[in-house]
């Protein structure tokens, strides 16, 4: 709010403009964020005068005009490139103001059809200067690595099978997605994967078309020094006890990255209203996109994920902004690789700008009992707590590490979350058994009924545990009732 103030105080500039829009958006709202997106970004205020004068949203429109605002912004025919912005509702001397926040952007954006670059005095149309509009791309590309182009680069680079399957994705998320009547070309131009340099007149596949759908020999050849190292270091501190070396795609090296994770830490049960969603997968798809989208990839630093006793660590190369220890609610996002960014949003890997961390800071206490941790500066880092199988104990005694929220007191009963299924499993269980030694006591012949209902789901609410947890496929493998899973049965035998 001070800093809102201080905001309106200071006056229109460069990276501040106001609008009154007391009833619908003005027109030439839309240029201004062609202008921000062009230039160093900035803050839109809707809601004040050009004097300054704190005039407010009819709070009977705010909803029509965010979401007249943010249709808009994601038409082509508006905006090209589309862009994806945040509105935030702010009560500033108790009357309605949206803030919008405009990132500086790597590509070069038109409204209507025209180039709007940002001065002291507003928005200047640039369309008509060649030199000034050879300018602006000059400074993009120089400014975002992922806009290199490489002349010699085309689509028998890239790999084709998975541009389908990032069409298809799209497609799940969004009906009638452009991408689907798109061909190979067309889909990797829309989204500026493939550009011509307007100082040379060269075309080819950018850095972020490499990275994004290239062969891995492509990307190699590019990009020598790429790679994500996954590490889970709890027993062996001095090497590893499991590791993967990611040196592929950002597409696949997402999905190996978040397979690492589901293989090594707990998903424990949670609901959010009368739905159980994984809070696991909602904090880690936020990490792995960040280490991801917003890698500085000039530098040969390679990323890392550690997973280690009570916590996950990630490291990655980074173009700071500023630093130190980021605080939410004060952070203000930069996009550090547009346009990879862009894409991972289109296929639902990442959110739009900034909600990511929110949805972290929104789910890590409840996960690991703490905030995450994220660092800016040269190196960008993030700490996740995270819970350990066994550490179930919550402060008032209930077994909540696997439930996710815990339940007043502990009763006699099996829990509503226990199935039939899984009550008979813990009830034949004695020591260590073999997957084949439980479906035999439970008379099951269907392998694939037994893992589905029985074994996953136990060891799911952390019921059950693996012996070799480091290894769930070892033909060693054997499972135990945990600590929960034992007082879970002593209170259904009273």
């Amino acid at each position: 709010m001070t800093d809102l103030k201080a905001l309106i105080k200071q006056g229109e500039g460069i990276s501040v403009e106001f609008k009154e829009c007391r009833r619908t958006l003005n027109r030439d709202v839309y240029k201004t964020v062609c202008g921000f997106l062009n230039r160093h970004g900035g803050d839109l205020l809707l809601g004040v005068s050009d004097a300054g004068e704190v005039t407010g949203v009819d709070p009977g429109c705010v909803g029509q005009i965010k979401k007249d605002f943010v249709t808009a912004i994601n038409n082509p025919q508006k905006i090209n490139p589309p862009a994806y912005l945040l509105i935030d509702e702010v009560e500033v001397e108790g009357k309605m103001i949206l803030r919008v926040y405009v990132p500086e952007s790597s590509q070069v954006h038109r409204c209507n059809g025209h180039i709007y670059d940002r001065n002291e005095d507003g928005d200047f149309d640039i369309t008509d200067h060649t030199q000034l509009v050879a300018e602006l791309y000059h400074r993009k590309q120089a400014t975002y690595s992922e806009n290199k182009i490489y002349p010699f680069a085309g689509l028998e680079d890239l790999r084709t099978d998975l541009i389908d399957k990032c069409r298809k994705l799209a497609g799940v998320w969004r009906d009638g997605h452009p991408w689907l009547g798109m061909d190979d070309m067309e889909l990797i131009e829309s989204a500026q994967l493939y550009q011509t340099d307007h100082e040379t007149g060269k075309s080819g596949v950018t850095l972020a078309g490499i990275l994004l759908l290239g062969k891995d020999s492509v990307i190699l050849s590019a990009v020598p020094h790429h790679r994500t190292d996954l590490i889970l270091r709890k027993v062996n501190l001095d090497r590893y006890d499991d590791r993967d070396l990611v040196r592929t795609n950002l597409i696949e090296s997402y999905e190996r990255i978040i397979a690492f994770i589901q293989k090594h830490l707990p998903d424990p049960f949670y609901l959010e209203g009368i739905e159980r969603i994984s809070i696991r997968d909602t904090i880690f798809r936020e990490v792995a996109s960040n280490i991801l989208i917003h890698r500085e990839y000039r530098n040969a630093f390679p990323a890392k994920l550690i997973i280690e006793y009570g916590q996950v660590r990630t490291e990655n190369s980074n173009k700071p902004h500023g630093f130190g220890v980021l605080n939410p609610a004060t952070f203000t996002p930069f996009p550090k690789n547009p346009v990879i960014g862009a894409f991972f949003r289109e296929i639902h890997r990442a959110d739009e700008l900034g909600s990511g961390m929110r949805k972290m800071m929104r789910y890590c206490k409840s996960y690991g009992d703490a905030d995450p941790e994220m660092i800016e500066g040269d190196v960008f880092r993030i700490v996740v707590k995270v819970p350990e199988f066994g550490m179930i104990e919550t402060k008032n005694g209930a077994t909540n590490q696997i439930t996710g929220e815990v339940t007043p007191e502990v009763t006699p009963e099996v829990t509503p979350e226990v199935t039939p299924e899984v009550s008979k499993m813990l009830s034949i269980m004695t020591g260590e058994m073999t997957r084949g030694e439980i479906q035999e006591k439970l008379g099951l012949r269907d392998e694939k009924h037994f893992r589905e209902n029985y074994q996953q789901v136990g060891v799911k609410l952390s019921l059950i545990e693996m012996t070799i947890p480091d290894k769930p496929r070892s033909s060693k493998q054997k499972y135990r009732l945990t600590d929960a899973g034992k007082r879970l049965l002593e209170s259904m035998q009273k």
